[in-house]
């Protein structure tokens, strides 16, 4: 894993390496774009992570911000119950390569990594 950045005590964390990710994949589509993280229902284990870029337009009072150096990670505060001190990890591995997540939460994960159960 790899360095987390500033601070511990956000209810979502971001590794360099998984920042510096979403900040390329953000400038290719574009600048006023945010990262919703969630889960929703299903995968292998119960339910799964979803995370996508969104226009920053449609953060609502319910979300929890995280910012991260000018970029915001959004959460809704139902996914946020599932998710708080999640560790979000990327890696340019071949095999096993791409985001990771690694929830203090989760009783069980499927070998997918994109599934838990709690």
């Amino acid at each position: 894993m790899t360095q987390v950045t500033q601070s511990q005590k956000r209810g979502i964390q971001l590794s360099q390496s998984a920042l510096l990710q979403v900040k390329s994949l953000q400038q290719k589509q574009g600048n006023e774009l945010c990262l919703r993280v969630g889960v929703r229902q299903g995968g292998c284990s119960g339910m799964s992570y979803m995370m996508d870029f969104e226009d920053t337009s449609k953060i609502t009072p319910q979300d929890e911000v995280f910012d991260y150096d000018g970029f915001k990670i959004v959460c809704d505060g139902k996914s946020l119950l599932y998710l708080y001190g999640l560790m979000l990890d990327y890696s340019d591995a071949m095999i096993g390569g791409g985001f990771q997540f690694t929830n203090p939460n989760a009783a069980q994960t499927c070998g997918c990594g994109k599934s838990f159960g709690v």
